[in-house]
């Protein structure tokens, strides 16, 4: 099991950043697959960038460019660098976990921080 912790979230005005932060209680050495995802109101939930644990990176559509996500391995965080935000983005975004274990995933997920971009 893993425990994560999310913070940085805030209100900016377009065409500003944030950056998110995301707390794991394990080593993320030993988790597959680290990412964020954000639901706004009334949408599905939605991928926004994810990391491997070799580093390879993934990013939607919408946020290339302008979202970058990055780890620190010593600190069991991962990050997500916000640049250019746009009243689009305004979400909850959500810190996210997977782990392999015997051939099964396990899903973690964070309880969230609200991300509001005002225009």
């Amino acid at each position: 099991q893993v425990q994560l912790v999310e913070s940085g979230g805030g209100l900016v005005q377009a065409g500003g950043s944030l950056s998110l932060s995301c707390a794991a209680s394990r080593s993320i050495f030993s988790i597959n697959t680290m990412g964020w995802y954000r639901q706004a109101p009334g949408k599905q939930r939605e991928l926004v960038a994810t990391i491997t644990r070799s580093g390879s990176t993934n990013y939607a559509d919408s946020v290339k460019g302008r979202f970058t996500i990055s780890r620190d391995n010593a600190k069991n965080t991962v990050y997500l660098q916000m640049n250019s935000l746009k009243p689009e983005d305004t979400a909850v975004y959500y810190c996210h976990a997977v782990i392999i274990e015997l051939a099964t995933n396990y899903n973690y997920w964070g309880q969230g921080t609200q991300v509001t971009v005002s225009s």
